[in-house]
């Protein structure tokens, strides 16, 4: 190849060692990148590697090297895959934990009081966890829709009608449950 098909390039060198990144044209007018890595021998002579990578792979490659960076980043922090790493942050940044903190039902409630709450807030409370795709904001939200807000009707839901929503197992059906008789048992003193 002649020299004048170079766009861009650079090098760097260690020792007996030189790297050249050269953006270049080919024959066929189409762009790649070329990575040379030439070894200076004993005898002055050159051996020289290459690696050509062509435009329709540039996006592939920019996503490889990113992912290789951010695994190399992470190493030993027990992650296998980067869509390992993916999927356990998307995890942590999902539902409540990924709220203002100021807006967090239970900051907010430590913040104001109890009175600043709405239904929702409060019933996610007693909830305490939601599902992968549902916090338990949105859980809650959706169990207050089905009785169009009305705590009265809540309270009579039951174990069968907490649990027919995803999310809501005996155990979450319970919590509720008891809030709603505490209640009922406040108002009859």
């Amino acid at each position: 190849m002649k020299k004048y098909n170079i766009l861009v390039s650079e090098t760097f060198s260690r020792g007996r060692r030189r790297y050249f990144l050269d953006y270049k044209v080919a024959s066929n007018r189409s762009n790649y990148i070329c990575f040379t890595r030439s070894d200076a021998r004993g005898d002055g002579t050159y051996n020289m590697e290459r690696l050509r990578v062509f435009q329709e792979d540039f996006e592939m490659l920019i996503e490889s090297f990113s992912s290789l960076m951010m695994m190399a980043a992470h190493y030993g922090q027990g992650y296998e895959s980067i869509q390992d790493m993916r999927l356990l942050n998307q995890k942590e940044l999902r539902g409540i934990k990924a709220m203002e903190v100021e807006l967090r039902p239970r900051e907010k409630m430590l913040d104001n009081g109890p009175v600043a709450m709405t239904d929702t807030e409060l019933l996610a409370m007693l909830i305490g966890s939601g599902t992968p795709n549902e916090s338990a904001i949105d859980l809650a939200q959706r169990i207050l829709d089905s009785v169009e807000g009305s705590l009265l009707e809540l309270s009579v839901l039951g174990f069968s009608g907490l649990c027919r929503f995803a999310g809501m197992g005996i155990a979450k059906s319970s919590s509720v449950m008891a809030a709603m008789e505490l209640g009922r048992r406040l108002w009859r003193y």
